[in-house]
């Protein structure tokens, strides 16, 4: 702050010397006869007498005129503080001559572009009309310093302030983001790295977007570990950021495995890599071998943004030879079946924020199911049901991503709305359509430590609530191969996989994720869903909240060198399924 706000009293020492010296040894202790102020306009004098140490009656002390002053001063209502002694015959008259601080007309800024003047004045105490209070005003610069902090702009400064008449100027100093080095990295590419990064050269310095752009790459897989460093810039306000990479392998074999107390086992192994030649690239190729025995080979791109395209290519075999045919939860039958798919897709986001995202696949399917046995004889029609032939569909997505983008946890909603139509075209040999809503919801949880008495998670990690909700309906010739289907590791806990299906679908998922250590953590889920009005039925079901199939269960998490180990018990209504795999289940 401009200092020739502060002028304290300059001459009131020389005038009690000199009052001390020509009163001689008889009024070595001369008495306070009289105190007043003058000078104040506003600042009324009670206010200002209601700080000083001298008393009418005592002992004139030089100590106590000079605290007085310091006192009055400290009041922050004035630029200039004096005293005039005067000898009268009962003593000395004490006057404090004060000059106040303009009246403040309007308080003004300069150098700010991230917080507009209306958004600083929120936290600015002082105001026109008012006298100019010093001390006040250093804690409104004091509020706005802590508005930039919290909002992560640690290295904002306020560099001066200009009082000028009744015109307050704040100078502000935001530092900028300058050249972003990224070093260390032999096979990802820059580039992969620097989409992560939410800072751009030119941008604001800010600390948090920078520590969680950090997290992100390092959740990414593709590092061990992610190092920041700081340099001047080529200009004042500049800041270089070195980064500094240490790489990961990103090939990982990955194992599946599911158990049902009915069903049995079954499971396989994957080999993924999700960095394939430094690109950020997804290739995956697998199989499993049990009840559900299937092959499969993908490619992917995750990342998409306004310009930048995610695109996938896979394909798939599946023949499964011990598979339950089902209806609304009763076994029909066991049989055998194949699946044959390909499919391609692309999308990438739109809108100003980049929130809402489209996505179109192209899915091809050739089934076949055969080796009928175990029928119920209630249902000897049971196996005409079973589709077979080739389908073709186009499916597309749209998606409003409403997650916090700087956090290394998910917190927000995401929305897809998705329409799945097939058509007799290339092969296909059945129209129908569908549509589903899928609406995810994530929530930190506070407070959670402190119900189990112990730390749980910390500001990057914390216990988060999760909850999925799926529905859906179709029209057309719906094939048995395209319907709902719910049940197993992904859908419905607890059920075998594919235990109810149907033209109508609703789906249910509910965790609380709790972090126990950095590395470990566990999950309480509670699961609900269930698939109806089957083609089969004539009508006969018909969506009722009512007839939910429930499971719940509890989940372990580990964080393994082969990526997010995943391993859930759940009881539904007639056995508990415990399933092991990788990643969550949303």
């Amino acid at each position: 702050m401009t200092e020739n706000l502060k002028k304290t009293g300059r001459f009131f020492t020389l005038l009690l010397a000199v009052l001390f010296l020509s009163a001689g040894t008889a009024l070595a202790d001369p008495l306070v006869a009289a105190i007043d102020v003058e000078g104040n306009e506003h600042v009324v004098t009670e206010h200002i007498l209601g700080v000083v140490g001298s008393r009418v009656g005592e002992p004139l002390s030089r100590e106590q005129l000079q605290s007085d002053v310091e006192a009055i001063y400290g009041l922050g209502f004035f630029s200039f503080v004096d005293i005039d002694l005067q000898s009268l015959a009962s003593g000395a008259a004490v006057t404090y001559l004060v000059t106040e601080n303009p009246v403040v007309e309007a308080v003004t800024f300069s150098g700010n572009s991230i917080f507009k003047d209306e958004e600083l004045m929120k936290v600015v105490f002082t105001a026109p009309g008012n006298v100019f209070n010093r001390v006040f005003f250093r804690h409104d610069l004091d509020r706005i310093q802590e508005k930039y902090n919290k909002a992560g702009y640690v290295m904002v400064k306020i560099s001066d302030v200009q009082v000028e008449g009744g015109i307050i100027n704040v100078e502000i100093v935001e530092p900028r983001v300058g050249d972003i080095i990224i070093q260390g990295n032999r096979k990802t590419k820059t580039k992969v790295i620097e989409r992560e990064l939410k800072l751009k050269k030119g941008d604001p310095f800010n600390a948090t977007i920078l520590r969680h752009s950090i997290n992100r790459l390092q959740g990414k897989g593709f590092f061990e570990d992610v190092s920041v460093g700081f340099e001047p810039g080529e200009e004042p306000d500049m800041t270089d950021i070195i980064l500094t990479v240490s790489e990961a392998k990103t090939g990982r074999v990955g194992l599946s495995v599911s158990h049902g107390t009915e069903s049995g086992w079954s499971g396989g192994l994957t080999y993924t890599d999700t960095n394939w030649k430094g690109l950020g690239h997804i290739g995956e190729v697998g199989f499993e071998t049990g009840d559900n025995e299937q092959y499969w080979i993908s490619y992917t791109e995750p990342y998409m943004d306004s310009k930048h395209f995610a695109w996938k290519v896979g394909f798939a075999k599946r023949k499964w030879e011990d598979r339950y045919y089902y209806r609304r939860g009763v076994k029909l039958l066991r049989y055998d079946d194949e699946l044959k798919n390909i499919y391609l897709g692309a999308g990438r986001k739109f809108g100003r924020d980049e929130k809402y995202s489209w996505f179109l696949t192209l899915d091809w399917r050739d089934v076949d199911a055969y080796n009928f046995r175990e029928q119920n004889k209630d249902y000897p029609n049971a196996k005409d049901e079973l589709t077979r032939g080739k389908i073709f569909s186009v499916i597309g997505t749209v998606t409003r991503n409403n997650t916090d983008p700087y956090l290394s946890y998910s917190k927000g909603d995401i929305i897809d709305l998705n329409v799945e139509h097939a058509m007799e075209a290339l092969g296909g040999e059945h129209s129908f359509t569908k549509y589903w809503l899928q609406a995810r919801y994530y929530a930190p949880i506070k407070g959670l430590g402190d119900f189990f008495g112990t730390q749980l998670g910390d500001e990057d990690n914390p216990a988060v609530f999760a909850a999925r909700i799926r529905a859906g309906f179709s029209s057309g010739d719906i094939p048995t191969a395209s319907l709902y289907s719910l049940g197993g590791a992904n859908t419905l806990r607890g059920y075998d996989s594919g235990e109810y299906e149907g033209t109508e679908m609703f789906l249910a998922n509910f965790e609380v994720r709790i972090p126990v250590e950095r590395a470990f953590g566990l999950v309480i889920f509670y699961d609900a869903g269930n698939a109806w009005n089957s083609p089969w039925e004539n009508n006969g079901g018909s969506f009722s909240l009512s007839d939910l199939h429930d499971s719940w269960g509890i989940g372990v998490r580990v964080k393994t060198p082969l990526g997010n180990f995943r391993l859930d018990h759940a009881t539904g209504e007639r056995e508990s399924r415990t399933h092991f795999g990788f990643g969550e289940m949303f």
